[in-house]
Order: C-alpha cells, then structure tokens, then sequence
C-alpha cells in the first residue's frame, strides 16, 4: 500500500504514522538492551561500579590538583568508607534488567532522533529538511557529551560527597543498590538532556517563541535557574555546583547565538517573500 500525502493525511493516519515510529524506537531500544543485558560484568563492574573506585580517572585528576595546591581532601583515599548491597531477593536482577533498557536508550539514541525527524520532516519545507539534515548528528553528540559529563563529573562528585559524609563514626553506609544505581541514572540523564538546550533553543526560536534579545534581558534569570538546577543534580557543595553550572551557562550562551542566527535567517527569508 503506498503511503498517503501529508496533506492527504487524516488525524488518524498521522497517530498510526506515529505508532510505527514509536515501534521502531522500542524495537532498537529492545535490541540495544538485549546487547547490554549480556554484557553484564561490563556493564557494571567497569561502568556501573566504575565511579565507586578510587582509581577512577575523575578521582585521581581531582586528587594531583589538590595535591598540587595542599588542599585537604577525601579524593586520595584508598577506597570509600562504604558498601553497596542488595536487600531484596528480586533486587539485582530488578536492576540489571532496568539498567539494560537504560543502557539501550543512550545507545540507541541517535535512532530515536532520527525516527522523530522522520515523523515531523513530512512537515517541513524542501529547504527546511535540507537545513535540518544535521540534526540527527548535533543532537546525537550533545547527548552524548552530556552523558559523558555527568558520568565523569556529575557522578564522581555526587558519590564523593554523599559516600563520604557521616554525621556520626555510629552510623556506617550501606547503600542499596537501587540507590546508587538510581543516582548515577539521574545523574547521566538529566546532564544528557540539559546538553540538549541549543537544539530546544533552535526550535523555539524557529517558531517565534524565543528571541535573542529575549534570551539576553534574562540572563541574569537565566544564571540563578542554573545554580539552583545545579544545586538540585549535584552534592550541595559550592565546587560542585561550580563546575556544573559552568558547562551549562556556556550552552546557554551558545543558544543566545543560535537564536541570533535562526532569527536572522527567518527575517531574511520573510523579505524576500514580501
């Protein structure tokens, strides 16, 4: 059966269209978990356990600093002062199951960008799709890199701070291991999407809803959303917060640029429509 013109396309047509896509995202996701679920000592001895060892990389980088600058710090240790566990009979297979699916959707990422382009490119002008060919890729690396910063930085802070701290020598740490796993998800996800703001930003701007100078007359409001965003996905320490917001506050003045750009080109094209 051929498929329909978009301006053939009935409201039902457009939500089975829609079914479809979804199927297609689930099914690579299945596949990607499927892959990640046999590869468990990987998973989580290396990547999972990975930011509980000293030796981690984000660990020794932060120890040599404040080596360097005579900082007294909990980063040199031989081995944090706590013990993960597993209090329930389904718990560990509970959590290689959900992390498998969650080990899917990073991998599979750059497929479900593309299956929602391809739902909403119907939609858009020739040129339009041309000049949105690339993003799939700036989208699927801005994920990426947001992982990466809250798997090296995000996590690694979090568990220095919270796996250290005690508020009495009676009391010693024993995280479940839904807890930790639930902190390094957190953690990875939500810096995943926060990258993801130039891409929101483009968007926005495309339809009118977001202006540079808009962007601008706010910045100030722009930076105490960041600390307190900050604040809420990092270990409430002012360093933390820092070294979060830093990333961020450029990725926001980035979009300000992308607004600019978007905004300029849209004006343009409304002149040679007049």
């Amino acid at each position: 059966m051929a498929k329909k013109n978009i301006d053939e396309m009935s409201f039902l047509d457009h939500l089975e269209d829609l079914r479809w896509h979804l199927i297609r995202i689930c099914i690579a996701i299945l596949i990607a978990a499927s892959i990640a679920f046999v590869f468990k000592s990987f998973i989580f001895d290396t990547v999972l356990f990975g930011p509980k060892n000293m030796d981690f990389p984000t660990y020794k980088l932060l120890c040599d600093i404040a080596t360097y600058f005579n900082m007294d710090t909990t980063l040199c240790a031989d081995e944090f002062p706590f013990k993960i566990q597993a209090r329930t009979m389904a718990t560990q297979f509970s959590a290689h199951i959900w992390t498998s699916i969650l080990a899917g959707f990073i991998i599979a990422f750059p497929y479900i960008i593309y299956q929602l382009w391809k739902f909403i490119s119907p939609g858009m002008k020739s040129n339009e799709r041309k000049s949105s060919r690339g993003f799939i890729i700036v989208s699927s690396i801005l994920f990426f890199l947001g992982v990466l910063f809250g798997y090296y930085i995000i996590t690694p802070l979090s568990i220095n701070f919270l796996g250290t701290y005690n508020v009495s020598d009676s009391i010693s740490n024993e995280f479940d291991l839904d807890s930790y796993i639930g902190l390094l998800r957190a953690s990875v996800l939500a810096s995943g999407l926060i990258f993801e703001l130039p891409i929101i930003i483009y968007f926005l701007a495309k339809v009118g809803l977001v202006t540079p100078e808009f962007l601008r007359r706010n910045r100030k409001i722009a930076l105490v959303l960041v600390l307190i965003l900050s604040a809420i996905i990092t270990p409430p320490d002012v360093a933390s917060q820092i070294i979060v917001a830093i990333p961020v506050l450029i990725l926001y003045e980035i979009s300000i640029f992308i607004a600019k750009f978007v905004v300029k080109k849209e004006t343009k094209k409304d002149l040679k429509n007049v």
